[in-house]
């Protein structure tokens, strides 16, 4: 099961690109969020979870809404729509960085040597990455990594944070009430694209990729993935995220026609490797030397 969420994740980023061969960004996040309160609303009364949480927990959980589908997706939906499948799903993938660095600052945790190292090569693994697309010209893609980014950052501090909250009232809680109040800010920003937009024209096609992205793989895959975790543990599941960018890549390759350059191939490597390094430290570096 594990497996078939990576690939159903890595294969998401090509149904999105073709979503938004007929959706723009603005009427995307429209329609995601008006589809996501509803999945929310039933996970909540499945649960019997559907009370309002008290005065504490709701100002909580509204600021991780406000972090982690304001911020976190609105940035991802423009980033990937900018860029391709394989670069959106290669940044995203550096997410463990970020969270190593939020729990630096915190003071939450001290960074081993081998972390901060695998920071730095992930680090460099990007901008290799990201030089191919910006010494050819490619200002929009590069522009839509460097979102993607940001968005990577917004998802690690939305993980951080929640933490405390899941502890306390469980993730089916926090992930539906954060869901819907975070839903309400999005609808606010996107309203006059989705207006606007003449909602007969998407084919059924779009319209099953829209749902299928929406419901399948970003609500019903985070929840799977929570189950998993529970059951196998974030130590056995974790190392399957560095299978994303590969499936993304063969995916994109296959159905949209992306191409690569040896370059990008060599960044990603290196990209990969460092966020390895980074989130399994000694571990990893014993693995290498075990190999080389």
């Amino acid at each position: 099961m594990s497996f078939g969420l990576v690939l159903l994740w890595g294969a998401n980023f090509s149904v999105q690109k073709l979503v938004f061969s007929a959706l723009g960004p603005g009427q995307f996040l429209f329609a995601r969020y008006l589809i996501l309160p509803t999945a929310a609303v039933c996970l909540l009364w499945r649960k019997g979870l559907l009370h309002w949480p008290s005065r504490e927990d709701l100002w909580a959980l509204g600021r991780l809404g406000l972090i982690g589908h304001l911020l976190h997706v609105g940035l991802v939906t423009w980033g990937i729509y900018w860029s391709t499948a394989f670069s959106s799903s290669l940044i995203l993938a550096c997410g463990p960085v970020f969270t190593l660095l939020i729990l630096r600052a915190t003071g939450v945790e001290t960074p081993r040597r081998s972390q901060t190292l695998g920071v730095i090569v992930a680090l460099i693994g990007v901008l290799v990455f990201l030089s191919d697309k910006l010494l050819a010209g490619r200002w929009s893609a590069g522009l839509g990594d460097l979102v993607l980014l940001s968005a990577a950052a917004l998802f690690s501090l939305h993980t951080v944070s929640s933490k405390p909250l899941v502890e306390r009232l469980g993730s089916a809680a926090t992930m539906g009430w954060s869901s819907l109040l975070g839903s309400f800010p999005v609808l606010l920003v996107s309203a006059g694209a989705g207006f606007s937009y003449d909602w007969t024209l998407p084919t059924p096609l779009v319209w099953a990729g829209l749902f299928w992205s929406v419901l399948v793989a970003s609500f019903g895959g985070w929840l799977v993935w929570a189950w998993i975790n529970s059951v196998r543990g974030v130590a056995k599941t974790a190392p399957l995220m560095y299978l994303m960018p590969p499936v993304a890549a063969i995916v994109s390759w296959a159905l949209g026609g992306e191409s690569f350059t040896w370059i990008q191939v060599v960044g990603a490597c290196i990209a990969l490797a460092g966020v390895a390094l980074a989130q399994f430290g000694r571990a990893f570096s014993r693995f290498l030397m075990s190999r080389f």
